[in-house]
């Protein structure tokens, strides 16, 4: 663990701006931050940066890290994302992913693990429609396929045991958005899944692309949407069922902008962007540039950033989560998550400070991350630093100039941020 002190800076604590300030760090915490006439005269390590600000790590409230994708941790944090949100994956996946957390440059991982499934529910029409593989098979029949209040028990305590989960996530998916029909679970069936869940202290979040999906969903408790519905507008009913259960959404809409393919120039304009160049290899820009398009059909983005747009005004709280996943094309690891902010600004109406809030002290507000999400005293020295003034300019967050998870400063900007080091001070 480091010390250090970053000063001359302007600084977005997830909550407040300070126009000049400072912040000392000390093994791996935030010791103290604040206005620059009140930094401690200490011998450590100093780096002055003015022009610059520094922002907490970024949270990705919803990623997918398939097959263990040895990638998406490191990519991630090079993009200033400290800390990763995963909605489903198999055991040993879990496993190796919270193995790589111990190693350097990688960002921090949680998890729902193995999400609440049934037979041939999502996301198995998905998966093997593009993959075929026994291997992939044989996965999918260890999954847990639940059917009553005893497969709901049974299926909580091994995932309790064996993947220790930050959350629970259920699967909704009817394929209305899709054009298609899905297996699903009953509302009755979800309703105990939450139910159960929550007497064991966990928090519940759901996928649903349709408005009807996420009207059960939400009917039946859930406490946050993992996206937000694209295949018609948005309705009184669903802002008063968000408003009964004080539910958040996580609305993905980079990744809904690649499923109804309208997000494309979008997407190809971050792939090629000039600042990315050394932080993703040129098979992941290309993936970028691709798109899903299973809701080309039947779904419109306009009416994801309507619902969002009317939710936000109604004061439910918007989360930011991008849905990146090696197998999903249109979506990149840290990257979208750049997109995503653009997006909550440019089409949904944040100030750009409202946006970063829904990256940082939000989304740990609403998971129950204690100890993260914001730069204050004791906290995870979880940062950002970035060339510029992303409150102004939201697309400024790509100016990356440093990223430390737990005081570790990533290696892929030792020496931009070294160039600004300043003699130890006495």
């Amino acid at each position: 663990m480091t010390t250090f002190l970053l000063r001359d800076i302007r600084i977005f604590t997830g909550e407040e701006t300070i126009d000049e300030g400072y912040v000392h760090v000390h093994d791996g915490k935030i010791k103290s931050v604040g206005p620059i006439s009140d930094a401690p005269l200490e011998p450590v390590k100093t780096y002055s940066k003015p022009g610059h600000t520094l922002l907490p790590g970024l949270i990705d409230c919803h990623i997918h890290a398939d097959r263990a994708d040895p990638e998406a941790l490191p990519q991630a944090l090079r993009f200033g994302v400290t800390t990763v949100c995963e909605m489903h994956n198999e055991l040993e996946n879990v496993q190796k992913l919270k193995k790589q957390t111990l190693e350097p440059d990688t960002a921090s991982y949680k998890t729902a693990g193995q999400a609440a499934t049934i037979e041939n529910g999502w996301p198995i029409p998905v998966i093997t429609a593009y993959d075929k593989s026994p291997e992939t098979a044989a996965a999918i029949a260890k999954w847990p396929k639940l059917t009553d209040q005893s497969s709901v028990v049974e299926y909580l305590e091994w995932t309790k045991k064996e993947m220790q989960p930050d959350y629970i996530k259920l699967m909704h998916e009817s394929g209305i958005s899709m054009g298609r029909e899905f297996s699903y679970p009953s509302v009755e069936l979800q309703r105990t899944i939450i139910t159960e869940a929550k007497k064991r202290g966990y928090l519940t979040v759901a996928h649903a692309l349709s408005l009807r999906d996420t009207l059960d969903v939400l009917n039946a408790g859930i406490d946050g949407l993992t996206h937000t519905f694209c295949d018609q507008p948005p309705t009184q009913e669903l802002i008063d069922a968000y408003k009964k259960n004080n539910a958040w959404v996580n609305p993905t809409l980079a990744a809904i902008g690649s499923l109804t393919t309208e997000g494309k120039e979008l997407q190809r304009q971050f792939a090629h962007d000039p600042r990315i160049k050394g932080l993703i290899n040129d098979d992941r820009v290309g993936n970028m540039c691709k798109c899903m398009g299973f809701c080309a059909e039947n779904g419109k983005a306009e009416y994801a950033y309507e619902g969002v747009k009317k939710l936000r005004e109604a004061g439910i709280d918007i989360l930011c989560g991008s849905d990146s996943a090696g197998p999903a094309v249109g979506t990149a690891f840290g990257l979208s998550m750049h997109q995503e902010l653009n997006v909550f600004v440019n089409k949904i109406g944040m100030s750009p400070a409202e946006a970063l809030r829904s990256a940082t002290s939000l989304v740990a507000k609403r998971f129950q991350f204690t100890d993260r999400g914001r730069l204050a005293e004791g906290l995870n020295a979880d940062m950002l630093l970035v060339e510029g003034n992303p409150l102004e300019d939201i697309d400024a967050t790509l100016n990356i100039r440093g990223v430390w998870r737990d005081g570790d400063l990533c290696s892929t900007y030792v020496e931009k941020l070294e160039a600004g080091v300043e003699p130890l001070l006495g």
